[in-house]
C-alpha cells in the first residue's frame, strides 16, 4: 500500500534529537514513513505509534521490532494510552498533521474532489458523523461558520445558503452533487482551490480536528520530560497558528502569560523562531511539502 513520502524527514528526525535509549511517540503513523527511520536510531529505546485509521494498522502489523508498539487510537488520547503501557514521561513526540495522500487516493473515503464517492471523510470509520450528514443537517449559520473558519472561504455565507436552499428538494449525497451545487459560488479559474477549501472545512468538522489538536498539544506538556522535544508539522494556517501559539506562549490565544517576576509561563521553548519549510528541491518532487511548516519546541523544567 503506497503512502506518501514523508515531508522534511531529516528535519523531523533532527528535531527529535533521538537518544538510542529514549522513549518516543509518533502520533500520526500512517504508512510508517517517520516511525521506521526513528526505530533505526533506537537500541534500548521504545517507539509508540498512534493512528486511528485501519489501513495504518495493517502497515504497523508489518513492523517486527521489540522496540515498537502500535496504538489504534486518535492522538487526543495520548496520555491515557501511554499510561496503560506504564509510561508517564517520554523524550519526544512527533506529529505530522493533516491527511495522508493515501487517504485522499482511496476514492470511497470521499476525501478527494477528484473522485466520485459518497461524502464520508471519516478518518475513524467507527464514528457516525460524515460529511454527508453535515451538508444535509447543519443549519445555515453552522455551515457558514465551518466554511468560513475551517475552509477560509471568502463567500462562506453564500455557499452555506446555496447548500441549504438546494437540499430542501434533494439530499446532497456525493462528491459530484456537492460540486454541482456549489458551481455558481465557485470563482472561475480557481475551482480546484475553492473546492479543496470546502472539503478541508468538512473534513476538519467531521473529524473534530482542531479540538483534537488542542487536546493533544495540552497533553504533550504533561508527558514530555524536561529537555525532551515536541516536533509538529502542519499544512494549513489554522493548525500552524495553534502550534505556534502553544509552543511560543503556552496557550492557543497567543497572549503571553507571565509570572510575578515577568517571566513567560510556558511549557516549551521554541527551538526555531520561524517555522522550518521544505527546500525548493523537495517541493519539486513532493507537492505536499509546499504548504508544510515544521515547528519544534523543547520542554522546559517546571518551575
Amino acid at each position: 500500500m503506497m503512502y506518501h513520502k514523508p515531508v522534511m524527514l531529516e528535519e523531523c528526525l533532527e528535531g527529535l534529537a533521538i537518544k538510542p535509549e529514549g522513549i518516543y511517540v509518533d502520533v500520526t503513523f500512517g504508512g510508517g514513513g517517520h516511525s521506521k527511520p526513528i526505530l533505526k536510531y533506537l537500541s534500548e529505546g521504545k517507539l509508540f505509534a498512534f493512528d486511528q485509521d485501519v489501513d495504518a494498522k495493517a502497515n504497523a502489523d508489518q513492523i517486527d521490532s521489540p522496540n515498537f508498539e502500535f496504538i489504534q487510537s486518535n492522538f487526543r488520547y495520548l496520555k491515557k494510552y501511554l499510561k496503560l503501557y506504564g509510561i508517564n514521561k517520554v523524550d519526544g513526540v512527533l506529529a505530522d498533521l493533516g491527511i495522508s495522500s493515501h487517504q485522499i487516493d482511496v476514492p470511497e473515503r470521499g476525501f478527494s474532489t477528484r473522485y466520485e464517492a459518497r461524502l464520508d471523510m471519516r478518518m475513524d470509520q467507527n464514528t457516525n458523523l460524515t460529511a454527508e450528514e453535515i451538508v444535509n443537517t447543519y443549519s445555515e449559520s453552522q455551515l457558514h461558520r465551518i466554511l468560513g473558519i475551517y475552509g477560509e472561504l471568502k463567500n462562506a455565507r453564500t455557499a452555506a445558503a446555496t447548500i441549504v436552499s438546494h437540499r430542501i428538494n434533494q439530499r446532497i449525497q456525493t462528491v459530484t452533487e456537492l460540486k454541482e451545487v456549489l458551481k455558481k459560488c465557485t470563482p472561475r479559474g480557481k475551482e480546484n482551490k475553492y473546492l479543496a477549501q470546502v472539503f478541508q472545512a468538512l473534513r476538519i468538522e467531521v473529524n473534530d480536528e482542531m479540538k483534537a489538536l488542542e487536546d493533544f498539544l495540552m497533553q504533550t506538556a504533561e508527558v514530555i520530560r524536561p529537555g525532551g522535544r515536541l516536533v509538529v508539522m502542519s499544512y494549513h494556517s489554522l493548525e500552524d497558528r495553534l502550534v505556534k501559539n502553544f509552543i511560543a506562549k503556552g496557550n492557543f490565544q497567543g497572549q503571553p502569560e507571565k509570572d510575578f517576576y515577568g517571566n513567560l509561563i510556558r511549557p516549551f521553548e521554541p527551538v526555531n523562531r520561524k517555522p522550518i519549510i521544505a527546500s525548493e528541491e523537495e517541493v519539486a518532487v513532493n507537492s505536499r511539502a509546499r504548504s508544510a511548516k515544521l515547528r519544534i519546541g523543547e520542554r522546559l523544567k517546571d518551575e
